[in-house]
């Protein structure tokens, strides 16, 4: 399974960058290929191109605010959850994004 993920939360600092290292180690321990992008205090890092999304099987946002650029997803089965489900819990995140 291939997941592409923006995580994004109102400040922008440690809870973005948290969730993201969350979502790659349970993707690794769940043989989920991810890509990952950030949208932070820093701007959009790791953006996601055009064919990492056509690919996918599944966009997760993870994000306690509206993201940048959400249109580029359109078309794509996507799966939204908050930033606090992916801090405590991220395996079952990952394990819903299978069930889609």
């Amino acid at each position: 399974m291939k997941i592409v993920a923006v995580t994004a939360c109102p400040t922008g600092i440690a809870h973005t960058y948290m969730a993201a290292a969350e979502l790659k180690k349970a993707a690794q321990q769940s043989g989920i290929h991810i890509n990952v992008e950030t949208q932070g205090a820093m701007g959009i890092e790791n953006p996601l191109s055009i064919q990492e999304i056509a690919r996918a099987d599944v966009v997760l946002i993870a994000s306690d605010i509206e993201i940048e650029d959400r249109a580029r997803f359109s078309g794509s089965k996507i799966h939204c959850v908050t930033i606090e489900e992916v801090l405590t819990d991220p395996l079952s995140v990952l394990a819903r994004c299978k069930g889609l």
